[in-house]
């Protein structure tokens, strides 16, 4: 079959959008066809970092459909099933060789065989059926795409990876859907203060309506300085939601610290965005006993995505009010750019 599908074809280059061959789905695969995407700062990395042997390549990693194919061993699917897809594993952690492990999706873009396990910017997606979430159909709206990467990687990052409990201080630095993820469940799970980090102020106020505390515009203020007075020394937990190396820089100034002796550990820096090549002082590790830790989707899909769509249907993590801006496929770039540049609060998706 053939589908309209945005593809990174040369590396800093506009994206194209063009018919993409889709082949039957395998044995483990499923054919979803989408109504939504989501636009996720990862992409832009992409755009910016992909070799060009690695192109035509695949973009996008969250999306709502309907499935209208299956693999002839796919068994928790049937053709008329909503579906998310996403990125994470369903079915808990194969590990990471299990992503690096797929297999080139099979479709191909103007005669080529597209490279990248997983895409979501296309009509239909083609994805291996450990990447597709069943979900029930009222809770196939637009904006449920976002829980495929967005929700799961902030949400998760402080639920899961760092184990927020009430009370503890939470520092996220970039307030985009990510990190506006991680400032709303730490919100509901009753940290204080949960301080937003960024450099423009309307995506501060945009989260405080989210969950944040505190605002702190780091293009006009120490961002470190800031938050070891809002804390009184420095914070619990600090997220980097951007992926650079400035952010991942002070992650660990910005925690308060430990010292001499048993189980006097200080706080825990939490890597969520893009990983860059970084210098930390060891001195953080040896005198401070702060702790450094990656995060990377870390949500169970099967078991996590009926609890993050359950809290939008009751009103604490409304998708509706996350997503903020809506594309369509031809404006794909567009949103690339919008986002680069910071003009998007909250999320937005690309709707077929």
């Amino acid at each position: 079959m053939k589908t309209r599908a945005a593809v990174l074809v040369e590396p800093n280059k506009p994206l194209a959008v063009d018919e993409m061959e889709v082949p039957d789905p395998g044995p483990d695969q499923v054919i979803v066809k989408q109504i939504s995407t989501g636009v996720c700062l990862s992409q832009v990395h992409q755009i910016s970092k992909t070799a060009p042997e690695d192109c035509p390549q695949l973009l996008g990693h969250e999306g709502t459909g309907v499935v209208t194919h299956v693999g002839s061993r796919v068994t928790h699917l049937k053709e008329g099933d909503w579906a998310i897809v996403t990125w994470v594993p369903r079915a808990g952690y194969p590990g990471r060789d299990f992503i690096d492990g797929l297999s080139p999706t099979g479709v191909k873009f103007r005669g080529e065989l597209a490279k990248g396990p997983v895409y979501t910017f296309a009509e239909d997606v083609l994805a291996h059926e450990q990447l597709v979430v069943g979900i029930p159909k009222q809770d196939a709206t637009l904006e449920s795409c976002i829980v495929g990467c967005a929700i799961l990687t902030g949400a998760g990052a402080v639920l899961h990876s760092a184990k927020v409990r009430p009370e503890d201080s939470v520092v996220v630095i970039g307030a985009g859907g990510v990190g506006l993820s991680a400032i709303k469940m730490a919100s509901l799970l009753q940290a204080y203060p949960v301080i937003a980090v960024d450099i423009r102020d309307e995506k501060l106020e945009f989260a405080k309506g989210w969950g944040a505390t505190h605002g702190v515009n780091s293009a006009k203020v120490d961002p470190v300085e800031a938050v070891r007075d809002i804390t009184g020394g420095g914070a619990d937990f600090s997220f980097d939601a951007v992926g650079s190396r400035p952010t991942q820089e002070i992650l660990l100034p910005m925690l308060r610290s430990g010292g001499p002796g048993a189980d006097n550990v200080g706080g825990m820096a939490v890597l969520i965005g893009w990983p860059e090549v970084f210098t930390i002082d060891g001195a953080h590790f040896v005198f401070n006993q702060r702790q450094f830790r990656g995060s990377h989707g870390s949500s169970i899909p099967d078991r996590d995505f009926p609890m993050y769509l359950r809290m939008h249907r009751e009103g604490r993590f409304p998708l509706d009010k996350l997503v903020t801006r809506s594309y369509t496929l031809d404006q794909a770039q567009q949103s690339m750019e919008d986002l680069a540049a910071g003009k998007i609060s909250g999320r937005a998706i690309i709707k077929f």
